[in-house]
């Protein structure tokens, strides 16, 4: 059984996240998660409740101890990366709080894995998902808002956490929006006459009252629309399209950014409207191979 102490400090820890760092609530439960998780098997692996005090004499034979029980488990190099990196993020904040060295922890290494690019949709692939979304519910308004929703992914860059948190207040969409992001981060997305011409229709036909601070998108019973009914009817357009695995909600947007970039847009503004911290990151977002990339550049800083 994990001690109180620690209980209290996770709890803590991520009630700051959330407060100074605005994860969102997927964020701080998949954190949850790997630190309950972590302080349970060092509980285990000590043959007694971890403590601060304990917790602040982690060494780096304890670290690989857990690693290696991550690994015996089928755990990827991914997915234990990402767990490390939660575990360290929580011994950062303790080790800072209760005036500690946690170098055994924070120096632990990542294990190496191959990042995936995402696979971005043809554009013809992309306008047919937007077709068929309407077919895939035979409540004419259901169609009409997940062809909205999609709509916005695909027309505007947006998350879809950043789509089902618009509200009725948000509606009619104007030319450009501002949308808040990850971390709080604002930024400024134009709207398309379609994406904004799509959400019109399904308000023009949605049963509940679309007004005030209520959600633009609600669900058959008139909460606001879950992540997971988009996801689903994403999967049935796959199967009906016969799209991979990999088209998914997320994949639109991935797909906004790589035909802009096709397109030509510039790397930077398309960094701007997605809401990238860095280049490197868009870069990698948009998957467009190197030729491309230095085509656009040498397009963009021509040289004298």
């Amino acid at each position: 059984m994990i001690s109180a102490a620690a209980v209290a400090a996770r709890d803590a820890w991520l009630e700051s996240e959330k407060a100074l760092k605005n994860a969102s609530e997927n964020t701080l439960t998949a954190y949850f998660g790997d630190v309950t998780d972590f302080l349970a098997f060092m509980t285990l692996h000590k043959g007694e409740q971890q403590g601060l005090a304990p917790l602040s004499k982690l060494k780096v034979i304890d670290m690989r101890a857990w690693m290696a029980q991550e690994r015996s488990k089928d755990v990827g190099a991914r997915s234990l990366a990402r767990k490390l990196s939660a575990v360290k993020g929580f011994f950062r904040w303790l080790s800072e709080r209760e005036g500690f060295d946690a170098t055994a922890v924070l120096s632990t290494r990542s294990p190496k894995f191959q990042k995936k690019l995402p696979r971005p949709l043809a554009e013809d692939a992309a306008r047919a998902v937007i077709e068929t979304a309407e077919l895939q519910s035979t409540k004419g308004w259901v169609g009409a808002r997940d062809t909205a929703v999609i709509t916005l992914l695909y027309g505007c860059g947006l998350r879809i956490s950043e789509a089902l948190a618009l509200n009725a207040e948000d509606a009619p969409l104007p030319e450009v929006m501002r949308i808040i992001g990850k971390g709080g981060k604002e930024r400024i997305v134009p709207v398309i006459p379609a994406a904004r011409s799509a959400v019109e229709v399904y308000i023009q036909q949605a049963p509940f009252p679309i007004e005030g601070d209520m959600p633009l998108f609600r669900g058959v019973r008139g909460g606001r629309l879950n992540a997971r009914q988009i996801q689903g009817v994403m999967q049935q357009i796959r199967m009906q399209l016969g799209l991979p695995a990999t088209a998914t909600p997320h994949a639109m947007r991935h797909s906004f950014a790589t035909h802009l970039l096709e397109a030509g847009g510039d790397l930077r503004a398309i960094q701007e409207l997605l809401g990238h911290a860095s280049l490197s990151t868009t870069q990698s977002y948009t998957a467009v191979d190197t030729a491309r990339l230095m085509e656009v550049y040498n397009n963009t800083h021509p040289k004298a």
